[in-house]
Order: C-alpha cells, then sequence, then structure tokens
C-alpha cells in the first residue's frame, strides 16, 4: 500500500483496496480513501491483539461480540479493561502499563481519521508515561451486527424474504 502515495502526499483515493479485512482503516476499506491515519488505525488493531493475546479476525467465533476492537471498546466503557489482558502478560506487565497500552490502541482505532493520532504522537505515548491521553471516542466498528444463528435457528430452518428451506433427511 505504500506505492499509493506520491512523494509528498499525505493522502489518496484508490480504485482498488488491498489490504486484510479487520485491519483496514473504514474509510479506506468502505471509500477507497487511503491516508496517513490508516495505517495508525492497523497498529491499533495489532496493539489490542498483542496485549490481549487475541485475533481480532474470527473474534466473532468467541460469540462475545462481532470484533476484538467492539469488545475492547465494551469492555472499557464497563470498565472491564482488565478482563482483556493476555494471562501470558500477568506476571510480566504491571496493569497501569496494560491500560495505557489499551488506551493507546482505542484511540488508533477511532472512527474518524482525524481523531486518530499520527504514528508519532503513538511512539510518544508509548515511551511517555507523563503524556496525558485525551479519552477515545468510539471506534470503528464497534457496534456491528451480531447474530448467533445457534440461537435463533432453533427451527432448523432459515428464512431471508425470498424462500424458506426446511432441512429434512433424503
Amino acid at each position: 500500500m505504500a506505492r499509493i502515495f506520491g512523494g509528498s502526499e499525505g493522502e489518496a483515493n484508490t480504485a482498488t483496496i488491498v489490504g486484510t479485512h479487520g485491519y483496514m482503516a473504514p474509510e479506506y476499506a468502505m471509500e477507497g480513501l487511503y491516508s496517513v491515519k490508516s495505517d495508525v488505525f492497523s497498529f491499533g488493531v495489532l496493539l489490542l491483539e498483542i496485549i490481549t493475546g487475541r485475533r481480532n479476525s474470527g473474534f466473532h467465533l468467541s460469540k462475545r461480540a462481532p470484533s476484538l476492537i467492539s469488545y475492547a471498546w465494551q469492555l472499557w466503557n464497563e470498565g472491564k479493561g482488565l478482563e482483556l489482558m493476555d494471562p501470558l502478560l500477568t506476571e510480566s506487565c504491571c496493569q497501569n502499563e496494560f491500560l495505557r497500552c489499551y488506551h493507546i490502541g482505542l484511540l488508533c482505532v477511532q472512527e474518524d481519521a482525524f481523531d486518530r493520532p499520527t504514528m508519532s504522537s503513538v511512539v510518544v505515548m508509548l515511551k511517555s508515561e507523563t503524556v496525558t491521553l485525551r479519552q477515545p471516542e468510539r471506534p470503528a466498528f464497534s457496534i456491528g451486527r451480531f447474530t448467533d444463528c445457534d440461537e435463533k435457528n432453533v427451527c432448523g430452518c432459515s428464512v431471508n424474504g425470498l424462500t424458506v428451506s426446511n432441512i429434512e433427511p433424503r
């Protein structure tokens, strides 16, 4: 994706969307708008994955939330962020350090690219404990649709408005 930019450009509009779903910034995934803040979004997803020990892709299979980002946002708002801490970090990482990284990760995945910090600001935030962090806004994709097919499909049939399928043996 680095080839999208010319020498001094700070943003671009692309016709072809390339990248991994779940790591692409929403403005890029939906509109093809790419900027320096798109990489910040991807870094935020990776940071949340590293400190939680969970992957964003396939997180919906846990039946907790549609994505790691939405689950992290939910726990943050409930004041239960430490529940997301990777068990392997409990002995080597203090809780304040984990919560600071969690906070920075949420700042990076905010829905509006304008609200996200620059990558150089992220580096400063990670290196210095004295930098005050602002409250994160709602992340992108934090209110996605989440359905549990097993609970809703107790009758063994599907209805999609056009057809009705009944499952019967041969």
